[in-house]
């Protein structure tokens, strides 16, 4: 999608709604980026706002070093038209993501986001074609995305030839406290949509049709089902298999899992915290050492693909670097939908035991997309799609109508 660039020699200036400890987080970000400039914090709670402004309570930066002056509000989009910000970013609750979204691209602003797009697939394709109606950039974080080692890995799998089966293992037992534990649906929910993305990142491909089953194991301190299977069918014929538990101590996986990706020509392994290492038939083992079997390769030093810029501050660096250049992220709400569909698709598979189709689950968020939407130019350009995959993964449909030779 084509949006608005800007075009000046002074960093960004960026106001932040939401000062939570995700809030925070993104604070402490813009303030240490170059090319940032924090010009104001938004939150309901105005008493936050002042706090994260001044950095009361913030591990990363002292009491007494922040910003006591900097300009604070409960709407964010109004501050930023205050203080002549260039963009925000939105780090509020799911079910505020599509207002604050709308309001915010509709007053000129593109928007960062925390994932996910919004809090139903309903709303998040309206949030893509409103996006399309305003020509503003709406960009998701998918922080896990900025990581070398997975940049790394997605070069190693592209010398295994043909890719048939990717496996992801997660196993930990982390004890929150708090919503977590009273959530339906807790592991997909709340944690797979950074797989489910990531392996979507990795193959460039995207979900067919997936079977599910969720289940609590009697010890677990989770009210809802925190341990799930599910199986995918990607485009291209590829199995997805994951497997996850948030209440299985010992031996405990990275945050990130441990990968397995299978090939034609050999398979590559990633424990999630180191560099990932590829077999590959045909290929001297040369001097792998530490254990290695013939014909391993260990993966070159992920530095290759380092940068300062890592986890969220990869996020932010390319949603600056997007709107001085033009240049489609990643993240960018229309590429970005399909992780949220993964993780939809599989509570619905797992709550009806059966296989759910894809292209199902877009229609009918669609169809409630368009009965739904109160803006009628957002409404018409959703109306366009007459096919959502297709409008997700390329040129808006309306625009492609427009281009079509006559006759």
């Amino acid at each position: 999608m084509k949006f608005r660039t800007i075009a000046c020699g002074r960093p960004l200036k960026l106001v932040v709604i939401g000062a939570g400890s995700m809030g925070r987080g993104w604070i402490d970000t813009v303030r240490r980026n170059p090319d940032c400039e924090l010009a104001g914090i938004a939150d309901i709670n105005l008493d936050a706002a002042r706090d994260a402004a001044t950095g009361t309570g913030s591990p990363d930066l002292p009491a007494g070093t922040g910003a006591p002056e900097l300009p604070v509000g409960t709407d964010g989009v109004e501050l930023a038209q205050q203080v002549g910000a260039d963009a925000v970013v939105d780090v509020t609750i799911p079910s505020q993501h599509y207002p604050v979204t709308v309001k915010a691209l509709e007053a000129g602003l593109p928007v960062l986001g925390e994932k996910p797009v919004a809090a139903t697939i309903a709303e998040s394709l309206s949030l893509a074609a409103t996006a399309e109606r305003t020509g503003e950039l709406f960009m998701v974080s998918q922080s896990r995305r900025y990581n070398p080692h997975v940049f790394a890995l997605k070069d190693k799998i592209s010398a295994l030839g043909d890719t048939g089966i990717v496996n992801t293992q997660f196993y930990k037992a982390p004890r929150f406290g708090g919503f977590r534990e009273e959530m339906d649906h807790v592991l997909l929910i709340d944690m797979a949509i950074h797989p489910f993305d990531t392996v979507r990142f990795l193959l460039d491909a995207d979900p067919v049709s997936v079977t599910a089953e969720e289940f609590n194991p009697a010890w677990s301190w989770y009210r809802g089902s925190a341990t799930a299977s599910v199986s995918f069918t990607m485009t291209g014929g590829i199995k997805y298999l994951y497997q996850g538990s948030w209440c299985s101590p010992g031996f405990e996986t990275s945050w990130n899992g441990q990968w397995r990706v299978s090939g034609s020509n050999g398979s590559a392994l990633w424990d999630g915290d180191n560099d990932p290492a590829a077999d590959v038939a045909g290929v001297d083992s040369g001097t792998a050492g530490n254990g290695a079997v013939s014909g391993t390769t260990v993966a070159e030093p992920a530095s290759m693909y380092d940068s300062p810029n890592v986890s969220i501050a990869g996020s932010l660096a390319q949603f600056v670097s997007a709107l001085r250049s033009g240049e489609t992220p990643l993240g960018e709400v229309h590429e970005n939908i399909m992780s949220l569909v993964m993780v939809e698709a599989a509570v619905r598979a797992s709550t009806t035991d059966s296989r759910v189709y894809i292209d199902d689950v877009l229609d009918e968020a669609h169809r409630a997309a368009i009965e739904q939407e109160s803006h009628p130019e957002t409404r018409e350009i959703l109306a366009s799609w007459t096919s959502v995959r297709g409008a997700l993964a390329g040129l808006p449909q309306q625009a492609r109508a427009r281009e079509a030779p006559a006759g």
